[in-house]
């Protein structure tokens, strides 16, 4: 079985080295999800301990308890995409387990959008012909889904619907995407807040991206609400950038499209993803001085913050005063 495991709280970011040596006393084989995950196969540490998935998921658990004062929510399932798929389903503290002959019945009723590989476009295109769930997509006609899509896009995204994913678990592997959180101390209404919240989560992002010579191309929003439901958005952005306003754009028309209004928000997230090598990307030329200036005034910055530390330096409307 294949074990996911997310720690919720923004702590477990600079706690994932930690988790992550935890979970390599169970198994050699952990893949780090950052900001706050990992997953883990137990195919050799079920035979070696003797113990079911269950019990090695409470082990790691209670290991998490004791030494770092974090719980988690986890998902056990037979590939990486149910266990991610079902971790996400999971209460901090409990776990989710998908066994085999589950799969079909588990992922009947969810709706395509909860597939990887399937954003909202995708979803929209599906849903407008009727395949709004995994149960509806995976047995119709592959030669229709095929249309719809694209002749592999259909065939991959059908075989996820079965419950099929051929991805593994791959030990140290390299982070393909970055994210940060903001929780707020109570549920917050005032949308102002959210959106300085929003340009902070960009303003950390875009360092670090270019603190790594990295950049991405597409963004990930997540709102967690008082109830502890999420509601989940990406958008693709129009190059590959690390460039702060750009991501505090996006970031913005990713939140503004939600609609929400008076909603209490507890906490909002956001990831960078599609990461590549900022070396590698191409940059579209502009005559508006006003962008290029503001890219020669970030780079000073990243200087200053890299000379003097993160704060040395922040946007005026995240200043303590604004």
């Amino acid at each position: 079985m294949i074990l996911c495991a997310h720690f919720g709280p923004a702590e477990a970011d600079a706690a994932l080295p930690a988790l992550v040596a935890l979970a390599e006393g169970l198994t050699p084989v952990v893949q780090a999800l950052p900001p706050d995950g990992l997953l883990a196969d137990l195919g050799g540490a079920e035979k070696y301990f003797g113990q079911d998935a269950g019990q090695l998921a409470a082990v790691l658990r209670v290991r998490a308890l004791a030494h770092l004062g974090l719980d988690c929510a986890i998902g056990l399932a037979p590939n990486p995409m149910l266990a991610r798929m079902a971790a996400r389903d999971a209460r901090p503290g409990t776990t989710r387990t998908v066994r085999p002959d589950e799969v079909g019945r588990y992922l009947a009723e969810k709706p395509v959008r909860a597939l990887d590989g399937i954003g909202r476009s995708t979803a929209g295109r599906l849903c407008a012909y009727g395949l709004d769930t995994a149960g509806r997509l995976a047995g119709a006609p592959p030669g229709t889904v095929q249309r719809i899509l694209g002749a592999r896009q259909g065939r991959d995204l059908q075989e996820r619907a079965r419950g099929i994913d051929r991805t593994s678990v791959v030990p140290n592997a390299s982070a393909r995407s970055l994210a940060t959180e903001r929780t707020f101390a109570r549920d917050e209404l005032d949308p102002a807040r959210h959106h300085r919240a929003l340009l902070s989560l960009a303003e950390e992002l875009g360092v670090r991206l270019r603190g790594s010579g990295q950049a991405c191309r597409s963004l990930t929003l997540t709102v967690r609400y008082a109830d502890r439901s999420t509601t989940t958005r990406t958008r693709g952005l129009r190059e590959p950038t690390a460039h702060s306003p750009a991501l505090a754009d996006l970031a913005r028309a990713l939140h503004t499209a939600l609609g929400l209004q008076r909603a209490r928000v507890r906490g909002i997230a956001l990831r960078a993803e599609g990461l590549m090598a900022a070396e590698h990307t191409a940059h579209q030329l502009t005559f508006a001085p006003e962008d290029e200036r503001a890219r020669r005034i970030e780079a000073v910055a990243d200087l200053a913050r890299a000379k003097f530390g993160p704060r040395a330096i922040v946007p005026g409307s995240l200043s303590d005063a604004a």
